[in-house]
């Protein structure tokens, strides 16, 4: 089983936004901060320690327990506040923790036959009321923590159900690629996260590609806060402008990536920023494809991820969803001509695959009909049939100086 290394506390809210509300004029917004910055930096160090025993959990069918950590953080210490098959608790954030967990582990079984998050029964346990004011919501190695937020900037974490599947969903990265949570490859881990939450979202509500919000943690924001999300699949680089945050920070094409230290300071190169080119190549192909997009676009993004490894690139994954992508449905399909178009549009050419000859095939995945496909063939063939008269006239000019010696 692969395993991310260096280790990782995978947190919801990226440190930059932290780093804001350090500013902020209001003592209680500034201490809110500092306390979730520095618990989340104490708890790297157990997360390395969790992640050795990680594949020593034992299987349990996915069972859910929800534990309260009555505002404490000290997890041994959290109470039982409800387990599968008893009886419902009478706390919000217990009910939402719970459902959220379930639903997460519902759509991983039914759609895409993984048996809970490594594949193996693994047992879901969640902790809510973690801390006081606790802006932040992550997956440790072993379990899903839940801060209630401070009540001005952030609101209660278990109260996005795909925030709670992002966070699960770095378990699934977890026990198939392993991808390293830093640069290019974090990058990736944190966009197949994103990716896995608001497909859950999407599955639960029974959404169409054109119809969901390709918003990340829409419900977190109190209402005093100016923001639509944290990310925006649909338009990276858009979740955000105010004066509290600044402008959203993540690009959606290869030429505005961010280029950041390799640190904590700096998210690691900028996983939390870079993730838009990925999600934005991710919210194309959806919508190219039409219809649901946790059917095609979801196995060829899962199958390719089993197929991924630890320092895995987006150029590495952008070929491997191709390939994928022929392999499921056909050379040429549909589902590969828009995965093509998608990577492109976001300034990844596949490889192998001449830049021309990309060109000319996206043109059927812009199409939402047969026609565009027929039409991306004639044009091709039009393009090498203008070569080989190329080629040809060539050959004549060639032959004909070689005889005037």
């Amino acid at each position: 089983m692969p395993v991310s290394k260096p280790c990782h506390v995978n947190c919801i809210v990226p440190p930059h936004l932290l780093d804001k509300l350090l500013e902020s004029e209001h003592d209680e917004v500034r201490q809110a901060a500092m306390n979730t910055l520095l618990t989340t930096t104490r708890l790297r160090g157990e997360r390395g320690v969790r992640a050795l025993f990680a594949g020593a959990v034992a299987p349990g069918n996915g069972r859910r327990t929800v534990f309260d950590c009555k505002h404490s953080t000290f997890l041994p210490g959290a109470e039982v506040a409800q387990v599968e098959d008893g009886p419902p608790s009478g706390d919000p954030s217990v009910t939402r923790a719970f459902d959220g967990l379930g639903k997460t582990r519902d759509f991983y079984r039914q759609v895409l036959r993984r048996d809970s998050l490594d594949d193996r029964g693994m047992r879901q346990d969640g902790y809510v009321h973690f801390g006081r004011k606790f802006n932040n919501a992550f997956w440790d190695g072993r379990e899903m923590i839940f801060g209630d937020g401070d009540g001005r900037m952030f609101t209660d974490f278990t109260g996005s159900l795909d925030v709670i599947a992002h966070e699960l969903t770095h378990a699934v990265t977890e026990f198939t690629a392993g991808l390293a949570y830093h640069n290019q490859s974090g990058a990736l881990n944190e966009s197949i996260s994103d990716v896995f939450g608001s497909l859950v979202k999407q599955w639960s509500l029974n959404q169409p590609a054109e119809a969901a919000d390709w918003l990340i943690g829409a419900e977190i924001f109190t209402p005093e806060v100016d923001a639509d999300a944290l990310r925006s699949m649909k338009n990276p680089g858009h979740a955000f402008d105010n004066a509290l945050f600044g402008r959203d920070p993540q690009p959606d094409h290869m030429s505005r990536f961010v280029h950041l230290p390799d640190s904590e300071p700096g998210d690691f190169g900028g996983v939390h920023i870079n993730s838009g080119i990925p999600n934005k190549a991710f919210y194309l192909t959806a919508i190219r494809i039409g219809g649901f997009a946790w059917q095609a676009p979801a196995l060829i993004w899962y199958e390719s991820l089993k197929a991924s490894d630890v320092e895995t690139q987006f150029q590495d994954f952008a070929d491997t969803t191709y390939q994928k992508a022929g392999q499921l449905y056909g050379a040429d399909s549909t589902e590969q001509l828009a995965v093509l178009a998608a990577w492109q549009e976001v300034g990844i050419q596949i490889s192998g695959v001449p830049v021309g000859l990309a060109r000319v095939r996206s043109l059927a995945a812009d199409r939402s009909d047969g026609a565009g496909r027929e039409d991306g063939l004639t044009a091709l063939h039009q393009q090498i049939g203008a070569l080989a008269a190329q080629v040809s006239g060539l050959a004549k000019e060639v032959s004909s100086l070689q005889g005037s010696k």
